[in-house]
């Protein structure tokens, strides 16, 4: 009797079966009640046992093979076998993984030499995935980008945390990180290093993360285990208060463990603003591998204005390319932002109004209520800094972009772009800057000297074809009565109205209204007209819904993991670029002047209230209803 594995045969007295099967303790796929090869099959009918037997053995045999192919180079059968497997993925539709990571290959049982088998079993093909690992979470994908296990053993990825002992790290970055890893979005494999200036070691590190991390509220399975096998992969590294030394110690932790696998690197930099370029400068010549691609995480501010953006960003780019910088923005992560492009171009029904022509303004809306810190305000950073600059500029530029050629991050950040350089600078008389005012026994810190802005409206306006005319409404605030996200687009009226009457005397409370919103309850509404049931003829303005909690039965993940994941992707688009923050700064430059001279006064609000007073003139100067509620 002999196998045939596409062009390859090899006797069966030349196996040897006993030793191959009990190396090679694989569950028969297809079957969760099958026992483990080598011991009792669990399957009925001797066909059948034959069936999974040289299954097993086929697994086996292909192991054999690959560990042959590392130590004495690929044999001309096996290359044969490969080149088959490719033809044969190129017209199956599979999982994309690596083909030296996990290989298909079709199995053929030949019947007995005096044909015992009966004839329905003589031609038997089955389609068989193998892989060295294998966990469930290396046949996830997010993206052709996504690192998969090498099979020289060493981890394809390792993540550094620089300032791994930080609220940021311990809080956002490393929950993160282990819920990837907890979904099956990160290797197996992988390694996560903690580098900070504090005395630790590894189990101290793991320590003080420990408490952070969570598994999914929808499927807990073996989440014990995973946080334990999660927390084997931390490792820490005191980098002292030399980053040079520092990372040359990281890059040879990182190499100690990597091995000679091909291994990719990511550095998260949660450093302060004034440590960031001697870190970027260390790392880069230090600590970057030749044996893969390197990428790092950059958190705001991204200067503190036009002039010290751009030194930064020279500095940056002299070393590193583009590509590898990735400046986040945690509040682009939500799914609001990342809903928008497929919102606009994947719904008919949109994309045809999206322009002056039928949209009368639109509104960004972001407040924060008394549960988020506001201290932080007051040393001169202020909120347009914080929020404005990127996070609602950006949201503006992915609302208003023109179609991009492709979902590709750079076509996309193309379109984002053109968006900020036509947007006009912003006039003083269309902004209005506010600052909470504390009551007695409040327990929030205020600096009475500072101008620093912790409230911010404004109206800004695109010059180009599409929204010439169209005021964009910017509302953002701290110490406010709620906290609300989303986005307001408000069409023009009904030419000629023939329900007008009906309507009643507010014509403004009949404008349709499409909004995204993503705090308190995520969801898309679409402000309609209706008639209301009965003898009479009334309108009602009606909203049709979709509301994600109803709707959708899953928990949503945080930010920093979806950007995260991006990052390991390569997918750029929510990230800002050189240019896009150039000109971002550009359009906020004139009012940060006029704060710097003291040339204007942001107007005091009460904590828990709406603001000040001046947003609600300066929406009616440009024409448009007060929407806060």
């Amino acid at each position: 009797m002999s196998l045939s594995f596409s062009h390859f045969s090899a006797p069966l007295s030349n196996c040897h079966t006993g030793r191959l099967v009990s190396a090679c303790s694989l569950p028969v796929a297809g079957n969760k009640t099958d026992s483990v090869l080598g011991g009792g099959l669990g399957l009925h009918g001797g066909a059948s046992n034959i069936f999974r037997s040289f299954w097993g053995l086929k697994l086996c045999m292909l192991k054999s093979f690959h560990l042959r192919q590392h130590r004495h180079g690929p044999t001309n059968e096996l290359d044969s076998i490969k080149n088959q497997n490719k033809n044969n993925l190129e017209g199956a539709s599979m999982i994309p993984v690596p083909n030296d990571s996990i290989e298909e290959t079709t199995l053929t049982i030949l019947h007995h030499e005096d044909g015992s088998l009966p004839k329905s079993h003589t031609d038997i093909s089955t389609k068989v995935v193998t892989s060295e690992a294998s966990s469930p979470s290396l046949l996830q994908t997010h993206s052709s980008n996504s690192c998969i296990e090498n099979p020289g053993g060493g981890p394809s990825l390792c993540i550094a945390v620089i300032g791994a002992t930080g609220e940021l790290a311990r809080r956002k970055i490393f929950p993160a990180l282990f819920a990837l890893y907890y979904s099956g979005f990160l290797p197996e494999n992988v390694g996560i290093f903690g580098y900070s200036r504090k005395h630790l070691t590894d189990e101290d590190l793991r320590y003080i993360i420990a408490s952070t991390l969570t598994c999914r509220i929808d499927h807990q399975q073996n989440c014990g285990d995973k946080i334990d096998a999660f927390l084997s992969k931390t490792y820490y590294l005191n980098g002292g208060y030399d980053n040079k030394e520092g990372m040359s110690k990281l890059n040879a932790q990182m190499e100690q463990i990597e091995g000679e696998s091909e291994a990719s690197r990511i550095f998260y930099l949660s450093v302060p603003q004034e440590a960031l370029l001697d870190v970027a400068s260390s790392l880069a010549d230090r600590a970057q591998t030749m044996k893969g691609w390197n990428r790092i995480i950059i958190e705001k501010p991204f200067g503190f204005d036009a002039l010290s953006s751009l030194r930064l960003t020279k500095i940056l780019l002299s070393k590193f390319e583009e590509k590898q910088i990735y400046r986040i923005d945690h509040l682009l992560g939500r799914n609001l932002i990342e809903n928008l492009t497929v919102l606009r171009f994947s719904n008919l029904v949109f994309e045809p109004l999206w322009s002056r022509t039928y949209i009368r303004n639109v509104q960004v809306i972001l407040s924060e209520d008394l549960a988020m810190p506001t201290g932080r305000y007051f040393d001169g950073y202020g909120i347009i800094r914080d929020i404005v600059h990127s996070h609602i500029l950006q949201t503006i530029a992915l609302l208003a972009m023109e179609p991009p050629i492709s979902l590709d991050g750079e076509d996309i950040r193309n379109e984002k772009v053109k968006v900020l350089r036509s947007i006009k600078k912003l006039d003083p008389r269309d902004v209005v800057l506010g600052q909470y005012k504390a009551a007695p026994g409040d327990n929030v810190d205020v600096n009475l000297s500072s101008l620093t802005p912790t409230y911010f409206a404004a109206a800004l306006y695109i010059e180009n074809a599409r929204w010439d005319g169209v005021p964009f409404l910017i509302k953002t605030g701290m110490g406010l009565i709620k906290h609300r996200v989303e986005i307001r687009i408000q069409f023009h009226h009904v030419p000629g109205n023939i329900y007008c009457e009906s309507i009643g005397h507010n014509v403004n409370l009949a404008t349709n209204e499409l909004i995204l919103r993503d705090v308190p309850d995520e969801a898309i509404l679409v402000k309609i007209n209706n008639k209301i049931p009965g003898l009479g003829l009334q309108l009602d303005a009606s909203e049709l819904n979709l509301l994600y909690k109803d709707r959708y039965n899953m928990e949503v993940p945080d930010s920093y993991e979806h950007l995260i994941l991006d990052v390991i992707d390569g997918d750029n688009h929510l990230f800002i670029r050189s240019d896009e923050l150039a000109a971002a700064w550009n359009i906020l430059t004139p009012i940060l002047q006029e704060i710097d001279k003291r040339n204007v006064s942001p107007e005091l609000y009460e904590l828990g209230g709406r603001g000040p007073i001046g947003t609600f003139y300066l929406w009616a100067k440009h024409g448009v209803r007060w929407l806060d509620n």
